[in-house]
């Protein structure tokens, strides 16, 4: 069993950090998913009626994580939190990517709550996952890019298993190993926050919607917390 944490210097660093792990099992990811489907056209139709906007960079959610890249040494507005242009690729375009239904869910759930999200395919990780500070050593294959190495600099936040990194800039983009594809049978489902103080409720909202939506098409799902406290 996959476990996830995150490392005493991020978690002092980042004191109000909040992340939920929804775990599926037995995903069926080729079959019709009807609910999915709704919640991605429901976004893209209350943008195209004006009675929704995607949380951008002036509103406190995504504010919140550009201090935290800017704390790492990251700019925000070159490498963006994965929420932020999400919601400016819907804004742009006037409709969200069509993946697969296991990443469709996830990144609907993203844009309807201003939250990152991502995931990873647990029968692709090695060991256990943290969320650490790089130490400048570590390696990275971008998602789809699979003869690409990267270096992560010293200091940026990632996620990183035995093997190596699973993201870059905390949520910035996944790595291609770990990537959910509509043949992954067990994920790990990621939503975030670094204010749960004002956030939290919000954040166990969301997990529990992205929880209902993989439910039908899983064997087995379960929410759990990770908090700095741990």
């Amino acid at each position: 069993m996959t476990t996830f944490r995150i490392a005493p210097a991020v978690a002092a660093a980042f004191p109000d950090t909040l992340v939920a792990v929804v775990t599926a099992t037995g995903l069926r990811g080729e079959e019709p998913w009807p609910a999915t489907t709704i919640a991605l056209e429901d976004l893209e139709r209350q943008l195209a009626d004006g009675t929704m906007r995607p949380a951008d960079e002036t509103d406190p959610r995504i504010e919140a994580w550009h201090t935290a890249y800017r704390a790492f040494g990251t700019n925000p507005r070159r490498v963006r939190p994965s929420v932020d242009a999400l919601g400016r690729r819907l804004a742009k375009k006037g409709a969200l990517p069509r993946i697969n239904a296991a990443v469709d869910s996830y990144n609907a759930v993203s844009v309807r709550h201003g939250l990152p999200a991502g995931a990873f395919d647990l029968d692709n990780v090695t060991g256990d996952v943290e969320i650490r500070y790089a130490d400048g050593g570590e390696t990275f294959t971008p998602l789809g890019e699979p003869d690409t190495a990267e270096n992560p600099r010293a200091g940026e936040v990632i996620y990183a298993d035995t093997t190596d990194v699973l993201t870059r800039h905390w949520n910035h983009r996944d790595a291609h190993r770990t990537r959910v594809t509509q043949a992954s049978t067990r994920v790990a489902f990621i939503l975030e926050t670094v204010h749960a103080t004002r956030d939290g409720q919000l954040l166990r909202t969301a997990a529990e919607e992205l929880r209902q939506l993989l439910a039908p098409h899983a064997k087995d799902t379960t929410v759990h917390y990770l908090d700095t406290d741990a």
